[in-house]
C-alpha cells in the first residue's frame, strides 16, 4: 500500500476531522489540516508533528470560494498536487422546520454542501492528472433517513451523498474513486455542544437507540476513512460506508 500522499483534510482542527487527519498522519500521509479555527488547526498539526508525522494547518472557510482556491494553492506550495481529500467541514443544530430561517437555511448549504462541492472541485484537477485520487466526504445518517428539527442539515447532508456518487461515476476511469461515510451518532465537540444546549439527551439515553448500545467514536469513522483513501480500496467506488453501529440497516 503507497503511502506518503499529500491529503487534505477539511474541518480537522476538531471532532471526526481531528480523528481523520491523525489517522492518515499516521498512515504516512502528508495532512494539510484545513479549518475555519486556526488554532484549533495548529493543536492539531502540533499533535501530528509531535507523533512523527507531517501536517500543516490552512485557516480557511469551505464556503468561500476564493478563501478555497487560495487554500488549496497553499496545500500544493507546501505539500504538492492533492491525492486525497476528506471532507468533514461542516456545521449542526437543531430548529423546527417551520422555524429555519432562509438564512440559516442558506448558510447550512453554503458550509456543509456547496463547501464540499468547493473542495473536491479544487481537488479534481490534479487527481486526474495524477490519475489516482481518493475522495471521501463526511456525510450522516441524517442524510439518509432524515433527522426530527433537522431538516436543513438532513438535505444538505443527502446532497452530500448524491453528489458523491456523481462524482465517482465521472471519475473512475481517471482511476480517482469518491465514497462517503455517513456516521450516526458520534461522540465529539458537537455532539457535547448539543447536549449542553439541551438539544440532545445524555450519552447513555443516546446509547439506547444504537444497536452496538455505545456512541461511535472519531477513531471508528478514521479507520474507514484510512481504508478508503488507501490503495487497496481502489475498487470501492460511489459507495455509502455507514459507521453507525447498527442504528441505519
Amino acid at each position: 500500500m503507497t503511502m506518503n500522499r499529500t491529503a487534505v483534510v477539511t474541518g480537522g482542527g476538531s471532532g471526526l476531522g481531528r480523528s481523520i487527519s491523525v489517522k492518515l498522519a499516521a498512515d504516512g500521509h502528508r495532512v494539510a489540516v484545513l479549518d475555519v479555527n486556526t488554532e484549533s488547526a495548529e493543536t492539531v498539526v502540533a499533535e501530528i508533528r509531535a507523533a512523527g508525522g507531517m501536517a500543516g494547518p490552512i485557516a480557511v472557510d469551505v464556503s468561500d470560494e476564493s478563501a478555497v482556491v487560495s487554500a488549496f494553492a497553499a496545500v500544493r506550495d507546501e505539500f504538492g498536487p492533492p491525492e486525497i481529500l476528506v471532507t468533514s467541514a461542516a456545521i449542526a443544530g437543531f430548529t423546527r422546520f417551520d422555524m429555519i430561517t432562509l438564512d440559516e437555511w442558506n448558510r447550512y448549504l453554503a458550509v456543509n454542501l456547496t463547501g464540499t462541492f468547493l473542495c473536491a472541485r479544487a481537488v479534481l484537477t490534479d487527481m486526474v492528472a495524477a490519475k489516482w485520487g481518493r475522495i471521501v466526504t463526511i456525510s450522516s445518517a441524517a442524510g439518509q433517513q432524515g433527522a426530527p428539527a433537522q431538516g436543513h442539515y438532513s438535505a444538505t447532508k443527502g446532497g452530500v451523498i448524491a453528489m458523491t456518487k456523481t462524482i465517482a461515476l465521472d471519475y473512475a476511469r481517471h482511476g480517482i474513486t469518491a465514497n462517503t461515510v455517513p456516521p450516526f451518532i458520534i461522540d465529539s465537540p458537537m455532539l457535547r455542544q448539543q447536549q449542553q444546549a439541551g438539544k440532545l439527551p445524555p450519552a447513555d439515553l443516546l446509547a439506547k437507540s444504537i444497536p452496538a448500545r455505545r456512541l461511535g467514536q472519531g477513531d471508528d469513522v478514521a479507520a474507514v476513512c484510512s481504508f478508503l483513501c488507501s490503495d487497496g480500496a481502489g475498487y470501492v467506488n460511489g459507495q455509502v460506508i455507514g459507521v453507525n453501529g447498527g442504528a441505519v440497516v
